[in-house]
């Protein structure tokens, strides 16, 4: 089992998810606001729970994964970044890759700390594994994460639909 590091920035712990996360986590995935372009709907307790063990299990099986964002000055949990590989049916595929993925509540929405995040989770990442592409799928009305790969140095590759959703691939 690989063991999850912790990563300290300005404004944030990035920090292995811990059992208690969860009733932040669940509400995180019940906001319209935060699913508005994961799948578009709500998830419910249940969606929440098996994506939070998604998340946790990644680290086992592929040595990354997503970190629950913790607040430094509040304590906070407020979302999570980090790396999947889906194994999704999109073409072209990502599989094999560390797809790039971020989530924050709306009330940490505007202030940069998803860049702020995910420039520190890449650098990890960069470090521990150089050889994988890092890409990301985000939907074509996401302005907001496009705007956050844009400044990580993501570049578009491909224009593709998944799930009924109009997105762009995009790899570094």
């Amino acid at each position: 089992m690989h063991s999850v590091p912790t990563i300290e920035t300005e404004r944030l712990i990035l920090r292995p998810y811990r059992r208690d996360d969860f009733v932040a986590y669940a509400a995180l995935f019940a906001d319209p606001e935060v699913t508005r372009f994961v799948g578009g709907i709500p998830f419910s307790r249940e969606q929440a729970w098996t994506r939070f063990l998604r998340q946790i299990g990644m680290w086992h099986y592929f040595g990354f994964g997503f970190f629950a964002l913790q607040d430094r000055e509040t304590g906070q949990f407020i979302g999570e970044a980090g790396f999947h590989d889906l194994h999704r049916g999109i073409s072209p595929s990502v599989e094999g890759t560390m797809e790039t993925g971020w989530a924050l509540s709306p009330r940490s929405h505007g202030q940069g700390l998803a860049t702020e995040a995910v420039t520190a989770a890449i650098k990890w990442g960069d470090q521990h594994f150089p050889s994988l592409k890092k890409t990301c799928i985000i939907d074509i009305g996401n302005r907001a994460s496009l705007r956050v790969a844009s400044k990580l140095q993501f570049k578009e590759t491909a224009r593709t639909t998944y799930h009924g959703a109009n997105v762009i691939l995009l790899e570094r």
